[in-house]
Parts: C-alpha cells; sequence; structure tokens
C-alpha cells in the first residue's frame, strides 16, 4: 500500500475578498458616474478628473492586492486609505461649496467604504474600528460641521466594518476547530487501523508466546512472563493512542492546514473476494460462495477479508479446538454481506464490553472497525451454547460513487 498525504486547506475569507474585488471595481465606477452627471456644478472639475485618473489606475493596478490576505499586506492599506482620505478632502477644492452643504458626496463617494472593509478582512474589527475613526474624521473635515446625513453615514460604515472584522474573527477561530476537529479524526482512523493490524498480528504473537512460556517453564517462563507486559503496554497504547496537534497555518490567509494520510492501493481495478476468503476454507471452514465474482474495490475487499479472518481467529481461539465454522458470501444488488457462523459455545451475555474495557479490541476493532471504516456494519449474535454468528455488510453506493475513498 503506498501512502498519500493530502493537505487540506479551508478559507472562508476568500469569498470576501473576492467580492471585495467586485466591489472597488464597481464604487469606482460609480464614483466616475456620479461626477459626470454633475460635472457641470463642479467648480474645479479639473481637480476632479485628475483624481478620478488617479483613482481609476490605483484600482484597476491593485485588484491582485485585494484577490487574498496575504498579498494584501499593511502598506497597500496604508496606501489604499490614502488615497480614500485624499479624495475625501479634495472634495471642497473641486465641488461647489452649496453641494457639500447640501450633503453632496465626497468625490470618492462610497469607494472609501471598500478601503476600510479591506482592513475588516485583514485585521478583524480593530483594524476596521481604526479605519473607520480616519474616514470619520475626514468627512467631519470636508464637510465643516458635524451635519446628520455625515454622522449617519459614518456611523452606518463605522458599524458595518467592525461587524464584518468580527465576523472574519470568528470565521477564523471556527477553521482552527474544524481543522482541529478533522484532525482529530484523521489521527483517530488512523490509529484504530494500526490498532487492527497490531491485533491480527503482534498482540496474538505475544498472548502465544506467553501462553506457551507459562506451559514450559523455566527461562522460557520469564520470556513469557515479558510478553505478557509487553501485550499488556501495547493494547494499553492502542487503545489510547496519542493525537498530534492540529497543523494552523502561520499565514491566516491561507485558513486552517488539515495533513491527513490515506492509504492507497497500487491497483485500482476492483478484486474479486472469494479470491480472497478460499485461503480461509479448510476441513473445520465451509466456505459457501457466489458462481460469479464478487468484485470490490481493493481497500473494501481487503479489509472485509481481514475481518471475516479476525472473526475465525476468534472461533480458533474461543470455540475449541473442535469447533466448526461455515462462511456465506451473499452479493446483493446494494450491499456484500458475509456471514461468519460457529457452533462453539456462544459469548457469555456483556463479555464483548468487557473485553473491549481491558483493551482487548479483537471485535471493537479488527471487525467492528474495519466494517465503520468501510461504511457497512457487523453484527455479532451469540446465543449461549448455540454458537456465535457474525454478520458483515458493506454497501456497493459509496465504493460505486467514489471508486476509492
Amino acid at each position: 500500500m503506498a501512502k498519500r498525504e493530502r493537505v487540506m486547506r479551508m478559507s472562508v475569507e476568500q469569498p470576501l475578498w473576492r467580492a471585495l474585488t467586485a466591489y472597488r471595481v464597481l464604487t469606482m465606477l460609480y464614483a466616475v458616474g456620479l461626477f459626470a452627471t454633475a460635472y457641470d456644478e463642479f467648480t474645479r472639475p479639473w481637480v476632479a478628473i485628475t483624481y478620478y485618473c488617479v483613482l481609476s489606475v490605483w484600482t484597476l493596478a491593485t485588484l491582485p492586492r485585494v484577490a487574498n490576505a496575504a498579498s494584501c499586506t499593511k502598506r497597500f492599506l496604508a496606501a489604499d486609505l490614502t488615497v480614500a482620505l485624499t479624495g475625501i478632502l479634495l472634495t471642497p477644492l473641486a465641488d461647489a461649496h452649496e453641494r457639500i452643504v447640501e450633503g453632496g458626496p465626497t468625490l470618492p463617494s462610497i469607494w472609501t467604504a471598500g478601503s476600510v472593509l479591506a482592513f475588516a478582512i485583514k485585521g478583524g474589527w480593530r483594524w476596521a474600528a481604526f479605519a473607520s475613526t480616519i474616514v470619520a474624521a475626514a468627512n467631519l473635515v470636508e464637510r465643516g460641521a458635524p451635519a446628520r446625513d455625515t454622522v449617519h453615514n459614518v456611523i452606518l460604515v463605522w458599524v458595518a466594518s467592525i461587524a464584518i472584522g468580527y465576523v472574519v474573527e470568528v470565521a477564523r477561530a471556527s477553521e482552527r476547530t474544524l481543522a482541529r476537529a478533522l484532525e482529530i479524526e484523521a489521527a483517530t482512523r488512523e490509529r484504530e487501523r494500526l490498532a487492527r493490524d497490531i491485533h491480527d498480528s503482534v498482540l496474538q504473537v505475544l498472548a502465544m508466546v506467553q501462553r506457551q512460556g507459562a506451559v514450559i517453564g523455566g527461562e522460557a517462563a520469564e520470556l513469557g512472563r515479558m510478553a505478557g507486559e509487553q501485550e499488556v503496554a501495547l493494547r494499553t497504547l492502542v487503545s489510547g493512542g496519542l493525537v498530534p496537534v492540529s497543523r494552523v497555518s502561520e499565514d491566516e490567509a491561507e485558513g486552517a492546514v488539515v495533513r491527513a494520510v490515506d492509504e492507497e492501493s497500487d491497483d485500482l481495478g476492483p478484486v474479486d473476494l472469494r479470491a480472497l476468503l478460499a485461503p480461509y476454507a479448510s476441513s473445520k471452514v465451509n466456505l459457501a460462495e457466489p458462481g460469479a465474482p464478487v468484485p470490490l474495490p481493493p481497500p473494501a475487499a481487503k479489509e472485509l477479508a481481514a475481518a471475516v479472518g479476525a472473526a475465525l481467529d476468534n472461533v480458533h481461539k474461543h470455540a475449541g479446538e473442535h469447533a466448526r465454522a461455515w462462511i456465506l458470501v451473499e452479493d446483493e444488488p446494494d450491499e456484500v454481506i458475509v456471514t461468519v457462523r460457529d457452533d462453539g459455545p456462544g459469548i457469555p451475555e456483556g463479555r464483548l464490553a468487557q473485553a473491549e474495557g481491558e483493551g482487548r479490541l479483537g471485535v471493537a476493532l479488527s471487525i467492528r472497525g474495519r466494517l465503520r471504516e468501510l461504511g457497512g456494519s457487523a453484527e455479532v449474535i451469540s446465543i449461549p451454547g448455540q454458537g456465535t454468528e457474525v454478520e458483515l455488510k458493506v454497501p456497493k453506493v459509496s465504493w460505486g460513487k467514489a471508486g476509492k475513498r
């Protein structure tokens, strides 16, 4: 199995930057349009024309700067705000005093809000409060007196920018929380996969060494005791495990970053499940299968066959050496069902939960864990004195659509 690392970047800010880019262009055109419709009323139109030429070039040339937070530097924000403030303070020189007193728009008009919003998206509500306060002061200087409409517009920009900045901060915190949750989920799945493999190999070997050492005695007994201690320690590690710290990008513009490692099969073609189950057939294990192939993607077929093997291991260990087992494979339209049944003494009620609490995760991980990873289920039915039946179900829908997860 090859390993493939997936890097997932999550950033709810990106749509805000795209919206800001469009907003700056549209409001620049709006400001120019307002001037064109009232050209005759300006006392010094050449001042306004010069400013609009600068504003148009600046807006179009700096579009890449507002594409994401990484490009939107503090130096750019300061220069952008300066362009807006310059336009506000130049308004009395270009426009008629009567229009200003009557509440006429400033030269940049609502384009100024885009500069303030860039502060909000980049740095949160504190940066937004700083920028909007400076814009408010400039508007009061331009008007000369705190008129009602001026105060109204100033408060509107101030509240809106701070609200957007606060939302951005909350979104960033949510991204980090989601990244952590996804990291924990990925780490838990990987830990369970390792636990299944360990249970199928290392733990069984250690348990066998412990039993055989006790029977042989002497130095072998000491070796068995050490193997038993290592088995307990390994079971504790497997059932607990460690979850790595979530990776969070140093640059908040990239959003939260989660890395997960997936197993990737070298063979992308389907595998006939019957071929993987055939080695389990023996004089004590009867295999009943369809006459036609039972195709499954390699990861699904491998995990399902391993779950069957874990169920048979439980039969050999707990049902006695004379117990017989039967494997029934059913290829249904929507799912594949594999049933493992034995004629042993059965499992006492509550024994599975007790074993899981002791760190013995054969059924919990080697069987149920594997089926859960495949989107399926494992049901254990046991009646004392009448044997045990393990029914494994794997849906075809998720694998058929996604191919390989």
